[in-house]
């Protein structure tokens, strides 16, 4: 039996998910409506929205964090949108995948148009389907071992986000499958430039995982061979081998491996930020500083090493490692609200990021993200230097309590004030529960 066949055999089957995978479930289900809450009114949310109004008439599908219903494909489109585009959302850190914010924002919206035509949503089923969404979605970015040209999340999210919602709808999942990779799309040339774009791809795979999912309910054929086929996602978008993946299906719940990001900035600039907020350095110490060097895998520098400019957009800024490390050491965090015209000029600010330097150390493989290694040097020459093991917010560095709900109240401070509490309070009720 292929692969592939293994994979469609655990997406259709029955489950029961462990009570550490549920738990896990919940948890980042709530982590990524909060972050979708909070972009309420962040860069190019506003065009988003305008254009998703333009998608169709109806209003069977909530938006997160606002009162206002779309079309499913259109509430799918803008949560997406919504969920990436503060550079907040939970990662797959191995497979460089958001699985849960594609997943998330197609599925409610699944959900959402269900219930508004009258039927009913089993909580347990959704986040067994939500769970088996991501698990695909990252799934299929852990069996690659080619470097990223196509944006990974995207990719796989879509295929993932198109299982999901097929299963919970009953629909046939192959061919929302082999419909989801035919509408794959997506490239790292948004990333590169900084570009607002980024998080437009992660919107439109959730638009698409509807679409093709109510096109397998039309019974309208997808390819079957979409992912180990000679023109499959293992072909052309990654090279690979999917049995790296399948041969622990249902033994490992990808879920219970995503790390949730403390910063709303790049996931490569959280575990240099997360070492810089344990230091807790003074103002003074800051002041002393004169080299702040991290030697770090290419895939670090390729991703958050770039250079300031006082006319950077706030896309940009979230991946640019000195504008980051300049906010963390002068706020102790860092805050979507920082990311403007105005802060881009700020001296003092610049004057710290210029001692920050990213460095190669030297590591091979395209797809690692450590060992990294940073280092602070002050103007008597002494220098300190620390290795980082694991991102903070990761599975082996978890967040604490205090640091978990210090997201959450600054998640609340920025979303609409009258947005849901339940997105905050009890994110499974707002999940399976439209009011």
């Amino acid at each position: 039996m292929s692969a592939t066949a293994d994979l469609l055999r655990f997406a259709a089957s029955d489950h029961a998910l462990p009570a550490d995978v549920r738990s896990d479930a919940i948890r980042l289900l709530g982590d990524t409506l909060a972050v979708g809450a909070a972009a309420v009114g962040a860069p190019g949310e506003r065009a988003i929205l305008e254009t998703a109004r333009g998608f169709g008439k109806g209003a069977d599908a909530r938006l997160i964090g606002t009162a206002e219903r779309l079309p499913a494909p259109g509430a799918a489109f803008v949560n997406g949108y919504r969920i990436h585009c503060l550079e907040w959302d939970a990662v797959h850190e191995p497979a460089v995948v958001h699985g849960m914010s594609v997943v998330t924002a197609a599925l409610a919206a699944a959900i959402d148009r269900r219930i508004a035509a009258g039927g009913e949503c089993d909580a347990e089923k959704a986040l067994v389907a939500l769970s088996i969404g991501v698990d695909i979605a990252s799934g299929l970015g852990l069996c690659a071992d080619s470097a990223m040209r196509f944006f990974r999340p995207a990719v796989t999210g879509v295929m993932g986000a198109a299982v999901a919602v097929a299963r919970f709808d009953g629909f046939s999942i192959p061919d929302a499958l082999g419909l989801a990779y035919s509408s794959a799309a997506g490239t790292m040339q948004a990333h590169v430039e900084g570009s607002e774009t980024l998080p437009f791809q992660i919107a439109n795979a959730a638009r698409a995982a509807i679409t093709a999912s109510d096109l397998a309910s039309a019974g309208f054929g997808g390819p079957r061979d979409a992912l180990e086929g000679p023109f499959g996602y293992l072909q052309l978008f990654e090279s690979g081998d999917l049995r790296r993946y399948t041969e622990n299906l249902g033994k490992v719940w990808r879920i219970s491996e995503i790390s949730v990001k403390p910063f709303p900035s790049g996931r490569a600039s959280h575990a240099a930020l997360g070492l810089l907020q344990q230091l807790s350095l003074t103002r003074k110490q800051v002041r002393d500083l004169t080299d702040i060097e991290l030697a770090c895998p290419p895939l670090i520098r390729r991703l958050v090493d770039r250079r300031w400019s006082p006319e950077m957009t706030p896309a940009w800024a979230r991946l640019c490692m000195p504008y980051l490390v300049a906010l963390l050491l002068t706020d102790g965090r860092i805050d979507p609200r920082r990311f403007t015209a105005q802060d881009f000029i700020d001296p003092a600010l610049a004057h710290i990021a210029a001692k920050v330097r990213l460095t190669d150390d030297g590591t091979t493989d395209g797809n690692a993200l450590f060992p990294q290694e940073l280092t602070l040097t002050v103007a008597d020459g002494r220098r300190q230097s620390r290795v980082i093991a694991h991102t903070l917010g990761s599975p082996d560095n978890p967040l604490d309590a205090s640091q978990a709900e210090a997201k959450r109240v600054l998640a609340r401070d920025l979303a609409p004030a009258d947005a849901d509490p339940r997105i905050f309070d009890n994110p499974l009720a707002y999940f399976v529960e439209p009011r």
